[in-house]
């Protein structure tokens, strides 16, 4: 194969996508068999097969169990807008870390102690099995799941204190910033990763879609003078969301 040749897989799956594109092939509509695909475009069975896997792949198309293969719905992606450290005077849905004013919702969680995994531990700076508090989120805008959200705290830091349970007490929600301040630890740093994966079984029952769609993952660690206070993974659909970051000059 010459190079910026396409195998024929590849050209077949990119003109269905086009039809997918244009409207030729609506939502709904039942994607032609694997048959019609073969005598079509003059393919072997294994290359239209392939086809339709490129299209089930990229999310264009999904398999109904006794049906056959449809097309999806194409939804166009809302924005969430990532900023700065907001003052508790103008908080966000996210806790002041996560913002975009035209999505308001609700927020579920819960907070339970539990030992520290390695990746968890490692990411705190702690040992594994160090006790942290867990406080698993779920933001629904208009009803729909749209985030999950998984922070950890070391209780080294925060046990014993009026901020231990984030989302209980005197300063509940008002994000790591404020609740650190409180007992005197001053944040002065924030580090996010960004990263794609198919999502886990658990992150697609809550969040909806199939297993092994692929989902957003923000890792966010805040720090005090260079200790890790809080580490935290933001999951969100990829096929649903994109992240927006307004970020200051200086």
């Amino acid at each position: 194969m010459s190079f910026g040749e396409q195998p024929a897989y590849l050209r077949v799956a990119g003109d269905l996508r086009q039809k997918i594109v244009d409207g030729a092939l609506a939502p709904h509509t039942r994607l032609p068999s694997q048959a019609r695909i073969r005598a079509e475009y003059g393919v072997s069975d294994t290359v239209a097969l392939e086809a339709r896997k490129v299209l089930m792949a990229e999310g264009l198309v999904e398999g109904r169990s006794g049906s056959g293969t449809y097309v999806r719905e194409r939804v166009e992606p809302r924005r969430i807008t990532r900023t700065g450290y907001r003052s508790a005077d103008d908080r966000t849905p996210f806790r002041q870390e996560q913002a975009d004013e035209r999505m308001r919702g609700t927020w579920e969680s819960r907070s339970e102690q539990e030992p520290a995994s390695p990746e968890v531990a490692r990411r705190l700076g702690a040992e594994p099995g160090d006790r942290v508090m867990c406080t698993r989120y779920l933001h629904r805008t208009e009803g729909e799941p749209m985030m999950m959200v998984n922070s950890w705290e070391p209780l080294a830091v925060t046990g014993r204190t009026p901020v231990m349970l984030p989302e209980e007490g005197p300063l509940a929600g008002r994000g790591v910033v404020d609740r650190m301040a409180a007992i005197d630890v001053v944040v002065d740093n924030v580090q996010e990763e960004v990263g794609a994966r198919p999502g886990l079984a658990e992150e697609t029952v809550v969040l909806g879609g199939l297993p092994g769609r692929v989902v957003i993952v923000v890792s966010r660690t805040f720090f005090a003078s260079g200790r890790a206070v809080e580490t935290a993974d933001v999951v969100i659909p990829a096929d649903r969301y994109r992240l927006s970051y307004h970020l200051p000059v200086r």
